[in-house]
């Protein structure tokens, strides 16, 4: 099958993982649980006596396999499940969790304005709910595609011209954070305008449409002239 343009054997994935002293089991699809976003999965069953992460598992197959090949999320299970005449029920295997993987650094929550604002493109964009700013976009199921995507929104968010390589060499929030205010002849107007957009979002509905009533009040609350 092509993923992004790259021809993929998923039979191929199956076997190298297999080799993982650790892996007993493993199946590999592709999915597309959100539109227009297919995305390679491993499924993987370890042996009782292991304590292996998933991490452990994608920088193994990074070792032997190219960028293209690699899954973008590992399942743990207990066990793989199978159809009547005994062939891996693929229709089955469930999606995966939306939320941080195992990943070798802890959790480093935001500090500022443009993190924040960072971190929550990046959730969007690789749909995982919570992410630290020391996590590696890569290392989370990152790609090219997903890469130019960010960079995209970061351009309109922040009205600067951000080069696609900025995400390869800086590739956590962390580092991106740094990297956009350099890349940038405007530092102040970026920062104010993350500020900005973080306090917007945390005002409630209620907070926002007090806000638009009183900048653009309604036609009957508006006060005739009668000259």
């Amino acid at each position: 099958m092509k993923i992004r343009g790259f021809r993929i054997e998923l039979g191929e994935i199956e076997a190298i993982l297999g080799q993982h002293p650790a892996v007993r089991e493993t199946a590999v699809i592709a999915r597309e649980d959100r539109p227009g976003d297919k995305r390679l999965v491993a499924y993987v069953v370890m042996h009782q006596t292991s304590n292996v992460t998933a991490n452990e598992l994608r920088i193994f197959l990074r070792r032997k396999l190219p960028d293209y090949m690699l899954p973008s999320a590992f399942v743990i299970l207990d066990s793989l499940p199978f159809t009547p005449n005994g062939k891996v029920d693929r229709q089955a295997l469930p999606a995966p969790v939306s939320e941080r993987p195992d990943l070798e650094d802890s959790y480093v929550a935001p500090r500022t304005p443009i993190e924040k604002i960072l971190l929550g493109i990046w959730c969007e964009t690789l749909g995982v709910e919570r992410l630290g700013v020391q996590d590696n976009f890569f290392a989370l199921g990152g790609h090219s595609l997903l890469a130019t995507r960010v960079i995209l929104r970061l351009r309109r968010v922040f009205d600067v011209d951000l080069a696609l390589r900025c995400l390869f060499e800086s590739p956590t929030v962390e580092e991106l954070a740094v990297a956009l205010l350099h890349s940038s002849a405007e530092r102040e107007k970026v920062q104010k305008r993350a500020a900005l957009l973080v306090k917007v979002a945390e005002l409630s509905e209620d907070d926002v449409n007090a806000m638009l009533q009183e900048r653009f009040p309604a036609r009957g609350s508006e006060k005739k002239y009668n000259g």
